[in-house]
C-alpha cells in the first residue's frame, strides 16, 4: 500500500508542476465589462440614430496617449496591464514581454507588433455624438483606463478593423464576439453615444453567442 500511496503522491505533484510550468497566454481583460444581462439592457436603452458629422472628423480632436504616471503614457500602461512578464526601460517603453491578442488569438513578443485599439473607434464615437463634446471630454474618452475601451491587439487585426462598427467588422476569433459586444455596448452606454440600426442588430446577434 505504501508504494501505491507514494505513486499517487508523485502523480499529484507532477500534475501540479505541469499546471505551474506550462505557459499560458495572458488574456487582456480591461475593467468593467458588463454581464450579458446588463449589456442587453444597456443596448436596448441606447438611442438609435443615423451617424453624422463624418466629414468633420479629425483624429487630432481626440488627444490621446496622455501621461498617466511618471514617464508612462496611456499606451504604455495598457501594454503593461495586458502583457505577460513585461519589463520596461526608464522611459516606460517595454523591453520584453508577450501579448495575447484576444481579437485573433495570436501572441506577439514585440510591442511594435501590438496596437492599442479603441474598441469603439474614435471616428465611430465622433459619428455617434462625440462631435458635440469638448476637447477635454474627447481626451478623457481616448485615454479611458477605467472601462473596457482600450485593448492590446495585433497591429494586423487592428488595421483590418479600422473605424468599422460591428455591422461591418467583427473580431476574426468568434469565441470573443460575446466579450467584444459587451465591451462595445458598455462604452456606448457610459458615454451616451448613439447606435445605428444595423450596428444594434449586429450587437444583438453577437450577444446571442454568450
Amino acid at each position: 500500500m505504501a508504494h501505491v500511496r507514494k505513486a499517487a503522491v508523485t502523480l499529484v505533484v507532477a500534475l501540479a508542476l505541469s499546471l505551474v510550468l506550462v505557459p499560458r497566454p495572458a488574456h487582456a481583460t480591461p475593467p468593467n465589462i458588463p454581464s450579458y444581462a446588463t449589456a442587453l439592457s444597456r443596448l436596448n436603452s441606447l438611442t438609435v440614430a443615423a451617424e453624422s458629422h463624418q466629414s468633420s472628423y479629425n483624429r487630432d480632436l481626440f488627444p490621446h496617449w496622455s501621461t498617466v504616471t511618471g514617464t508612462c503614457n496611456t499606451r504604455e500602461q495598457v501594454l503593461k496591464r495586458d502583457g505577460t512578464n513585461v519589463t520596461v526601460d526608464a522611459s516606460c517603453y517595454p523591453t520584453s514581454g508577450s501579448w495575447y491578442s484576444p481579437y485573433d488569438g495570436l501572441t506577439r513578443t514585440s510591442p511594435t507588433q501590438i496596437d492599442i485599439d479603441h474598441v469603439v473607434p474614435l471616428a465611430e464615437a465622433w459619428r455617434s455624438g462625440a462631435w458635440s463634446w469638448t476637447t477635454s471630454r474627447r481626451q478623457t474618452y481616448a485615454n479611458d483606463l477605467g472601462g473596457p475601451e482600450l485593448w492590446a491587439v495585433t497591429s494586423t487585426v487592428n488595421q483590418s478593423k479600422g473605424d468599422k462598427d460591428p455591422a461591418a467588422w467583427k473580431p476574426p476569433r468568434a469565441a470573443f464576439h460575446c466579450t467584444y459586444a459587451r465591451a462595445w455596448i458598455q462604452v456606448k452606454w457610459y458615454y451616451s453615444l448613439s447606435v445605428d440600426s444595423a450596428e444594434k442588430s449586429a450587437l444583438a446577434s453577437m450577444l446571442n453567442t454568450c
